[in-house]
């Protein structure tokens, strides 16, 4: 007996090993949720907001390196899902979207709610399609899955409000067959490559995540070419940990002087798995050699002196073959920056120290940018760090909560990383986490929550609440938009619109139904997290954190230092009322 356009896509959705669908219900979709209620494996949960089910599936798809999915209804329903779909797209992780349609009859008639989808979804998608008949399926579809994971990328499916309860003429099977690729560099190239690394005084490596599976294969070609290795924020998981003792953290706004010194201090420049987009962060006359599976990311960030179209592990073991034996190599260089990097952790760590304000040097700054003595950042993402699981997943909102989870929680052991970190959308952290949470009840998932994030999505705390997911709200909750802050005043701009006029976030999820906990005082803050983290269910933990931190970027220039003190005398001028 044929079956229907909805039951069709959602037995390949089983078979595809997809465990949750996520959207908000309506109209054209009903015939897809109907065939989700009643398929065993398969489970809606239903958001919100359509934003925040984008990028649950992204997340989920990021986590699994499986499809994620999600559905929008009709015009407004699948507009809400572009952001977090952008997300996807940005992430480069494959997500099948269902959009619905009005019925194929109104189709250009600007009926009620029409909107062009495959025109909506032209620039985020690798695919898109409109169902016009039944007997599409499952071609279609198989169409939209392969590309979506073969481009690692969104494929949007759009069905009318009168297909998707359809039969099909000619019913069967959908085939989603679809192997890994692993390609490697031609051996001339790589010979080229191997040659400028022996004949390099000082090599510094830049990894991403794209060497993430070959941790290994790169840990071994640092200790043979003695060289520091600076993480992106991606490569945070899979790198970091004390059995990694070339790493020496991030470079960019978020990173550190010790990062910023060894690209700088180097001769050649070799990035592994990365397209570190941010081009005032590239030192200027390196040689640069340059590993990518994809051949358009080859030098449209830095000149290259030689590209290598490969995955990063088969490359580096064909490199390894190649290279000098190594054991002559000055190891000054990479000694250096090691010992830059742990005297820089070493006053990190001082910050972070709840006592740090109540010792000589901490009254004496916090006086000036603590005075009415908030919990410090530092303090509360160390915290976090010491007392989550080693097999947390973490997700952080664009802003500040992202700067104090890169440079104070560790990603050792199986604990993973999300955030939207190529589209740096505010408001990803929650969702995320949702999607997270999702793929595994039991594990533990905590998001680094700005205040301006989450109060945009607050809404979809309710869908943590209804479906019971236990996760761990941190919120950094400085009544600003903190890096919006950090750039007016780093221009020599007072900040202006930044201030945030928050509610009590712990009231908020209280009456929600979820537990609340605020935290004003710097000296309740350990016990906090660890209520937290030991209270069963979703819990928000509300820290009224210092808005005047200041995180010292990695190479800080005399112009933002002069532009910063000039914010901060137009500001005091401007509290005296003139």
């Amino acid at each position: 007996m044929s079956r229907t356009v909805a039951r069709v896509i959602v037995d390949a959705l089983r078979e595809l090993d997809v465990h949750q669908v996520f959207g908000v219900v309506g109209d054209a979709l009903n015939p897809v949720t109907e065939a989700i209620r009643t398929t065993e494996g398969v489970e809606w949960v239903g958001c919100r907001h359509e934003e925040a089910a984008a990028f649950a599936a992204s997340a989920q798809s990021q986590l699994s390196g499986r499809l994620g999915v999600c559905m929008g209804t009709v015009g407004p329903g699948s507009i809400h899902l572009l952001n977090g779909l952008y997300d996807a797209a940005k992430s480069r992780t494959p997500v099948l979207v269902i959009a619905g349609q009005v019925p194929l009859a109104d189709v250009g008639s600007d009926a009620f709610q029409e909107v062009d989808n495959d025109a909506l979804f032209s620039d985020v998608a690798v695919f898109r399609a409109t169902l016009s008949s039944p007997d599409q399926l499952p071609q279609m579809l198989e169409t939209a899955v392969r590309n979506a994971l073969g481009h690692k990328g969104v494929a949007v499916l759009t069905v009318p409000a009168d297909i998707g309860d359809r039969k099909l003429g000619t019913d069967r099977r959908a085939r989603f067959s679809i192997g890994p690729a692993v390609t490697r560099p031609e051996e001339s190239a790589t010979r080229e490559a191997a040659g400028l690394l022996d004949r390099a005084g000082r090599v510094t490596l830049l990894v991403g995540r794209g060497a993430r599976a070959s941790r290994t294969d790169v840990l071994a070609l640092a200790d043979r070419l003695a060289a520091p290795m600076v993480l992106t924020l991606k490569a945070k998981e899979g790198f970091e940990g004390a059995d990694n003792p070339y790493q020496v953290g991030q470079t960019g706004l978020i990173g550190n002087p010790a990062a910023a010194s060894a690209l700088h201090d180097a001769d050649t420049l070799l990035l592994l798995g990365t397209d570190f987009p941010y081009r005032e962060w590239y030192p200027e006359g390196k040689s640069v050699i340059q590993v990518d599976t994809e051949p358009t990311h080859i030098g449209r960030r830095v000149p290259v002196e030689t590209g290598l179209v490969g995955d990063v592990g088969a490359t580096v073991r064909d490199l390894l073959k190649h290279l000098g034996a190594g054991s002559d190599r000055d190891r000054g260089h990479l000694d250096h920056a090691r010992k830059h990097f742990e005297t820089w952790r070493e006053g990190q760590a001082a910050l972070a120290d709840p006592e740090h304000d109540k010792r000589a040097a901490g009254r004496a700054r916090s006086a000036l940018d603590n005075p009415e003595h908030g919990v410090r950042p530092e303090a509360l993402a160390a915290a976090v760090d010491r007392l989550a699981a080693d097999d947390a997943v973490f997700t952080s909102d664009t802003g500040m909560a992202t700067v104090w989870l890169s440079r104070f929680v560790e990603m050792r052991g199986a604990r993973r990383l999300l955030g939207s970190y190529n589209l740096g959308s505010m408001a990803n952290a929650m969702p995320h986490a949702l999607g997270a949470q999702c793929l595994d009840r039991e594990r533990q998932v905590v998001a680094f929550c700005g205040d301006g994030g989450l109060s945009m999505l607050l809404g979809d705390l309710m869908t943590l609440k209804t479906n019971e997911l236990p996760v761990k709200l941190v919120v950094f909750d400085n009544r600003r938009l903190g890096m919006v802050k950090l750039e007016q005043e780093q221009v020599g701009l007072p900040e202006f619109g930044t201030v945030l006029d928050n509610p009590d976030f712990a009231a908020v999820a209280t009456a929600m139904g979820i537990t609340g906990i605020r935290v004003t005082d710097p000296a309740d803050l350990e016990d906090a997290v660890q209520r937290a983290f030991s209270t069963p269910g979703p819990v928000l933990l509300d820290v009224l954190t210092n808005p005047d931190e200041i995180a010292v970027p990695a190479k800080p220039t005399v112009e933002q230092g002069w532009g910063f003190a000039v914010a901060k005398v137009k500001e005091i001028v401007r509290g005296h009322g003139e």
